[in-house]
């Protein structure tokens, strides 16, 4: 009927301008198409109508095929509506087995669940393992100690009260992954619950988020500049999650400002071996016990205005003693000979010799100065100096 309808409709425009008077060639070519357009509705409108009828002639088809399925089915009196399980049903033990498994980005998205388990994936024991494994190498007990600092300073000034900081911790709290989380650090959405600031899981996202710099140690600093290698030189460290590297910041020399190296990667960088600030002179507690063939680092600077790097090296025999171990007495001496071998033979910087048992800085405007010294008794210290070997003999 439809498709009859439209057909007498485009007949009776085509008459009538048919009967019209002759007109302007371009009227002509509107008419033309007009009718056209007419035709082409029409057969729009007509395939339409079909696919409706298929479609309805399905849906009555599968509703009858369920109708009578329906009816076929046996009644079961007295049937009790089964039960609906879900992961919080889990036995406690079952559920630390599964939130153990999970990476930082699942307990976050895990955590967005439900109350209880927000409360269950923001347990420290569960964010122990994640801070250990990634962050492990290069955050230390100082690095620690600087991050409690820095949550009690922002509680006695007030940010952190209230839920209402606007700033890292705040936005750190959501339960979003990280993904999102570092898209939306210092935004304007607004936490749906409060992250304990003291805790692990807050400590590993503002690691995360770059916006916490740490105190760690850099490997040939500056890009492996010829003047820092095997050295290893205090700096501010900024994790950036783009690169998976480290924006590291020294510490100023003299009246050079603060140089900020960029690209750090992880295996260039390490936690703060001993508690001692990159200025102040550390306290040897080894010297008694220097044999040749130790492996030493020793802190050397170029002069007094610039802070103390950490210089590998290995504890050498004297000049009066031929080197034969079995009438070696080197370490009896008062004195201790250091050999830097990445210098060739004949550098000033070859040799230093130090006094055991009064040991301070020694050194000059000329040579440098030679601070305090540790014994390395970590092989993973020790390998990792070995890595850093230069290609070439320096001079």
């Amino acid at each position: 009927m439809l498709f009859f309808l439209i057909s007498c409709l485009s007949f009776f425009l085509l008459s009538k301008s048919l009967s019209l008077k002759p007109l302007p060639s371009w009227a002509n070519e509107m008419r033309l198409l007009s009718v056209a357009f007419l035709q082409e509705l029409s057969c729009f409108l007509v395939q339409l109508l079909r696919d409706s009828t298929k479609l309805r002639d399905t849906v009555i088809g599968i509703s009858s095929t369920m109708s009578f399925k329906r009816k076929s089915l046996p009644k079961v009196e007295n049937c009790e509506e089964a039960e609906v399980s879900s992961i919080l049903d889990l036995p406690e033990l079952a559920m630390e087995c599964i939130l153990g498994r999970l990476s930082p980005a699942g307990l976050c998205n895990m955590g967005g669940v439900c109350r209880s388990l927000r409360d269950q994936c923001r347990s420290n024991h569960l964010w122990e393992r994640h801070m250990k494994e990634k962050w492990g190498r290069v955050i230390g007990h100082v690095a620690y100690r600087e991050w409690k600092r820095l949550i009690s300073s922002r509680k006695e000034s007030g940010v952190l009260d209230g839920g209402k900081s606007k700033g890292l911790l705040s936005s750190l709290s959501c339960m979003w992954p990280l993904s999102q989380l570092r898209s939306k650090i210092n935004g304007s959405v607004k936490p749906r619950s409060s992250l304990p600031v003291d805790s692990i899981m807050s400590w590993y996202l503002s690691l995360e988020s770059g916006k916490f710099w740490f105190p760690g140690q850099v490997y040939n600093r500056e890009h492996g500049h010829v003047g820092f290698m095997l050295s290893c030189y205090d700096a501010e460290l900024s994790y950036d999650w783009r690169t998976d590297t480290f924006n590291a910041r020294y510490p100023p020399h003299g009246c050079r400002t603060i140089v900020i190296e960029e690209g750090v990667q992880w295996e260039r960088l390490r936690a703060l071996p001993v508690d001692t600030p990159a200025r102040a002179l550390h306290v040897s507690d080894c010297l008694s016990d220097l044999h040749p063939g130790d492996h030493i680092e020793i802190q050397w600077r170029r002069n007094k205005e610039f802070p103390y790097g950490w210089w590998y090296g290995v504890v050498g025999h004297l000049e009066s003693c031929d080197g034969n171990g079995n009438h070696c007495r080197c370490h009896t001496r008062d004195t201790v000979m250091l050999e830097f071998n990445q210098y060739m033979p004949g550098s000033q910087w070859r040799r230093a010799v130090v006094n055991r048992k009064d040991h301070r800085e020694e050194g000059n405007e000329a040579d440098g100065f030679y601070g305090g010294i540790r014994k390395l008794h970590n092989k993973e210290e020790i390998s990792m100096w070995k890595k850093l070997w230069p290609k070439e003999i320096l001079e």
